[in-house]
């Protein structure tokens, strides 16, 4: 598979089959993610994966919390606290497309929590990961690290594998931490479901537009 092709191809799944990944297999995947860049090589990903009766536990505990209504805190800001054009308009038509494709109503309050709820589940995905960094480093190293998960998710791509990056999964950074040995100054940076996606699941059916190069670029010859 060529780069192009995999980067069509990745997309965010929310709908897995129950399909056991080989931890091998994982371990490829991850090898070859090690070779994205990151500054004077600093290499600053620390990577849990979870699954098995770790994962059920865990999934059981985060979405709890959230069902219990506390909203959590990631351990940085990753949104902005006020939004935007275009990015406002762009966030609303992503959350509308799923909705409409579901066929869930605005009104339907428990349809809409429901589903939000399967994101603390990585969607049923038999594997999740978990992306941690020193508190030590800084932004560029969160450079770094956007281009290492690109890295895991076009590898999955090439080995068969679905996947979706989750803000979600490090709303609850304090029960992540607990349940797997991590220190409390750590940071969580995402989480990411990873497993065979389900093809036949009517979520997997749409695609969010991209904006092309010529709405972004300037050319400066």
């Amino acid at each position: 598979m060529n780069v192009s092709k995999a980067l069509s191809e990745r997309k965010s799944v929310r709908a897995f089959l129950n399909k056991a990944v080989e931890r091998e297999l994982i371990e490829t995947i991850l090898n070859n993610a090690s070779h994205a860049p990151s500054g004077t090589n600093t290499q600053p990903w620390q990577v849990a994966v979870v699954s098995g009766q770790n994962k059920i536990d865990l999934q059981q505990k985060l979405e709890a919390e959230f069902r219990s209504g506390n909203k959590g805190k990631m351990d940085y800001q990753y949104y902005p606290l006020e939004w935007d054009s275009p990015y406002k308009d762009r966030r609303r038509a992503c959350g509308l497309q799923m909705y409409t494709t579901l066929d869930i109503q605005r009104e339907d309050k428990q349809k809409q929590l429901d589903q939000w709820a399967k994101n603390y589940r990585a969607f049923d995905a038999p594997v999740m990961l978990f992306f941690f960094i020193d508190p030590v480093m800084e932004k560029g190293s969160y450079l770094d690290y956007g281009m290492f998960l690109q890295s895991v998710m076009l590898a999955a791509v090439e080995q068969g594998l679905a996947t979706c990056p989750q803000a979600a999964l490090a709303e609850y950074p304090e029960i992540v931490k607990q349940q797997l040995g991590y220190a409390e100054d750590s940071v969580l940076i995402c989480g990411m479901a990873l497993g065979y996606e389900d093809k036949d699941a009517l979520v997997n059916s749409y695609r969010t537009p991209r904006e092309p190069a010529a709405s972004f670029t300037r050319f400066f010859d």
